[in-house]
């Protein structure tokens, strides 16, 4: 089953160079034990758009879709045989990038 891992971040800014490295020992990681599907850090939320194309005509705002001190900085998404295995596998990756991280199956 494939997990989602959404890296949950309160401050501008990347992560330093101390916590890349650790990031990457992690990644490592995943892909030997065969865990690894894909990850991808994020940019600030100011450069995000959003689109809205619900209604008779688009509507293209800038920024994110919602204000909050809290955003996603991140992700992995991660192949493990269950939950407790992916849990286990989110506690590491919140050591090591430093960060909340919040685990979802996909359906």
């Amino acid at each position: 089953m494939q997990y989602l891992f959404s890296v949950i971040f309160d401050k501008p800014g990347l992560a330093t160079p101390d916590e890349m490295a650790v990031i990457d020992v992690f990644n490592d990681q995943l892909v030997a034990e065969g865990h690894w599907v894909f990850a991808g850090g994020l940019a600030a939320p100011s450069t995000a758009t959003v689109i809205d194309n619900r209604g008779e005509q688009a509507m293209i705002t800038d920024g994110p879709f919602l204000e909050s001190k809290e955003y996603l900085a991140g992700f992995w998404i991660i192949e493990a045989p269950d939950l407790d295995v992916a849990l286990k596998l989110a506690t590491e990756g919140s050591k090591a990038c430093n960060r909340k991280v919040e685990v979802r199956p996909f359906l």
